[in-house]
C-alpha cells in the first residue's frame, strides 16, 4: 500500500473468516506493511460484543506501543445461530433483530471505540469496516432480511458519525464502510446464487486498493468492492 507510511502496522479484526483471512495474508505479503496483528474470536476469544474483551485487547496493543496506522474490522454475520434472514414481516423476532445489531453495529461500534485511540494523529491511518449493500436504504428493492439491513444501515451511520470526531483530533484519519462484494465464503454458499462470486483473495486485493486509492476527503463514506460510492 502507498498511501500508508511505509513499515506500516495493520490490525485485521475478525481474521478467521475467509476475508478476514485473505487479507492478513495480502497485507503479509505487501513489502510495506511492517507488520500485521490478527484476531478473532475464534482464535483469541474477542467476541466483539463484549466490551470489556474488546477494550482489554485494544489495551494489551496500547501496551506494547503499537500505533496501527490501518485497522479492519472483518467481522458480521448474516445468520446468527438459529437465526435466519427473515422473509418478510411475520418472521420478525425482536430477539433476533437484537442479536443482529449486537454483531453488526454495537461490536463494530465498539471496535471504532477502543481501537482509533491507538492510530495516529499526525499522518494518514484508516479504519475500514466491512458493510453491505443490503445496508442501503436508498438501494432497497426487494425488502426482506429487515434484521440484517437494518443493523448494517445503522453501522453506516456510526461510521459517518464516528468519522466526523474522528477527524478532529487525526484530521488524515479515514473511517470508512465497504461493501466487499459477493465472495465464495460460508455465507454465501446459501445466500450467493444468481451472483458472481470473487474468491477471499479477489475481494482483499480489492478492498485494500480502494483503501489505498480514497484521498481523506472520503471519510465517513460507504464505498463498494469497485470503488464506487453507494448511497446510503
Amino acid at each position: 500500500m502507498d498511501s500508508l507510511r511505509d513499515g506500516f502496522c495493520a490490525l485485521v479484526i475478525g481474521a478467521s473468516g475467509g476475508i478476514g483471512g485473505a487479507l492478513v495474508e495480502a497485507l503479509g505479503r505487501d513489502p510495506a506493511c511492517g507488520g500485521v496483528i490478527a484476531l478473532s474470536r475464534r482464535k483469541d476469544g474477542l467476541d466483539i460484543t463484549r466490551e470489556d474483551l474488546v477494550a482489554q485487547a485494544a489495551a494489551r496493543l496500547s501496551a506494547q506501543g503499537a500505533a496501527l496506522d490501518l485497522v479492519i474490522d472483518a467481522t458480521g454475520a448474516l445468520e446468527i445461530g438459529q437465526d435466519r434472514p427473515e422473509k418478510s414481516l411475520r418472521a420478525l423476532d425482536p430477539d433476533a433483530m437484537a442479536r443482529q445489531f449486537a454483531v453488526n453495529a454495537i461490536g463494530p461500534a465498539l471496535l471504532i471505540k477502543h481501537f482509533s485511540p491507538l492510530m495516529p494523529w499526525d499522518r494518514r491511518a484508516v479504519f475500514a469496516t466491512l458493510s453491505a449493500r443490503v445496508g442501503s436504504i436508498g438501494d432497497n428493492r426487494l425488502g426482506g432480511w429487515i434484521s440484517y439491513r437494518a443493523a448494517k444501515a445503522a453501522l453506516n451511520q456510526i461510521v459517518r458519525t464516528a468519522a466526523i470526531e474522528i477527524a478532529r483530533n487525526r484530521p488524515q484519519a479515514l473511517v470508512l464502510a465497504l461493501h466487499p462484494g459477493t465472495v465464495e465464503t460460508r455465507l454465501t454458499a446459501s445466500y450467493g446464487q444468481g451472483h458472481d462470486k470473487m474468491t477471499p483473495d479477489e475481494a482483499a486485493a480489492r478492498l485494500l486498493g480502494i483503501i489505498d486509492g480514497l484521498p481523506q476527503a472520503a471519510t465517513g463514506g460507504f464505498f463498494a468492492y469497485d470503488g464506487q460510492p453507494i448511497e446510503w
